[in-house]
């Protein structure tokens, strides 16, 4: 098995921590463990656990906050993984080692590109549908994706909330396409790491409520501002299918951490949840205005659809140069990082995260705007 490069994942690991302004991070300002855990006695019941392995696949009072979300689940139908990172590997590997002479998976794109890669790293035979702009809109092509699917189908992948658009796929889009994949026979992997960092008024429709052979994943490190606990999971209805994903995850990180474990029942409990997705959508309204006057004050220059959720939004920039090299030289020349769009197979776009500090936001997106106000 050979690997193409991430190459999001690896100019993010090199200048996150060195750039003076990071606008390529995809998650919500992280909240720190004594927000998690504001009372003195919790804080001590913290600091006297043990640091053992926890149950492999995740303890039951965790499993069960986490199927709490997902109407009629139980524990026992949730998987929890090392970061939603490794839900979506463990997903893809069980799927087409047990697909038999079924190799294709259909992805939706853009996307983040984890899946695509590892797919190919498998040999599947990976086909897109793409998001398309209608009314200034993203919306996905259902009509594209059924002349994509056949009997050789195993998997069509969705991310709802999309990153890096922000889109939202609605009821009528999820029951589509779940008669489209019921039809083939094919299983959902719906990355649904997104939902509740919501700008509009309604919660992301979950295609958990839409199909049976759909796997849901999902984890702490987007809208619920905890990457540091590494706390993903994989819901899924079929407890066969969930025990032989378990069985995969032995091969892999075999446990996630305890005290990720521990601090992520604390975290779905619903009084602290309730108060992690009110200030995740507090700071995104907060920070999308800044954004909003940016891409007004420098009308021509650049555009961007909306985001209906997600702290992450797609920039069209009107100039040219190639993303790639303006993402090198906003880090040579004003110490900014971005997402370039050729990174989603978009060229002429930058993935731009608004999710952290205002200030700094508003400083680098200037930077942006300076820079390429040189550029013809």
């Amino acid at each position: 098995m050979k690997l193409d490069e991430f190459h999001l994942e690896r100019i993010q690991s090199e200048w996150e921590n060195i750039v003076e302004y990071n606008l390529s991070e995809s998650g919500i300002e992280p909240l720190r463990i004594d927000e998690l855990v504001p009372h003195n006695a919790m804080q001590k019941t913290i600091l006297e656990t043990k640091l053992g392995y926890p149950q492999t696949n995740g303890s039951i009072p965790l499993r069960r906050n986490i199927s709490a979300l997902y109407a009629g689940a139980t524990e026992k139908d949730i998987l929890v993984t090392n970061g939603g990172s490794e839900a979506n590997m463990v997903s893809i590997w069980n799927m087409l080692h047990e697909a038999d002479d079924r190799k294709d998976i259909v992805i939706e794109l853009p996307n983040y590109m984890q899946i695509w890669g590892y797919s190919r790293a498998l040999g599947a035979n990976v086909k897109s549908f793409w998001l398309k702009k209608e009314d200034n809109v993203w919306v996905p092509d259902v009509e594209g994706l059924k002349h994509l699917v056949s009997k050789k189908t195993r998997l069509i992948a969705l991310c709802n909330p999309n990153n890096p658009t922000g889109a939202v796929m609605k009821e009528d889009h999820l029951k589509a396409i779940a008669d489209i994949a019921e039809d083939c026979g094919a299983w959902i992997l719906s990355d649904e790491i997104y939902s509740g960092a919501e700008l509009i008024d309604q919660r992301t429709p979950t295609m958990w409520d839409y199909y049976d052979n759909v796997l849901v994943t999902s984890g702490l490190s987007k809208v619920y501002a905890l990457p540091g606990l590494r706390i993903g999971w994989i819901a899924c209805k079929d407890e066969e299918k969930t025990d032989e994903l378990w069985a995969y995850s032995d091969y892999t990180s075999i446990a996630p951490s305890m005290m990720g474990d521990v601090l992520g029942q604390i975290a779905l409990e619903t009084e602290m949840r309730e108060f992690i997705e009110k200030r995740t959508r507090r700071i995104l309204k907060e920070n999308w205005s800044a954004m909003e006057n940016w891409l007004g004050e420098n009308e021509g220059m650049f555009s961007c659809i909306r985001p209906e959720a997600s702290p992450v939004c797609l920039v069209e920039y009107h100039r040219d140069i190639k993303s790639t090299d303006l993402a090198d030289r906003l880090i040579e020349e004003k110490s900014v990082l971005i997402a370039p769009g050729d990174h989603f197979l978009l060229p002429q776009n930058i993935r731009v995260g608004y999710g952290h500090d205002k200030k700094k936001l508003v400083k680098g997106l200037s930077l942006i705007a300076d820079f390429l106000k040189k550029e013809k």
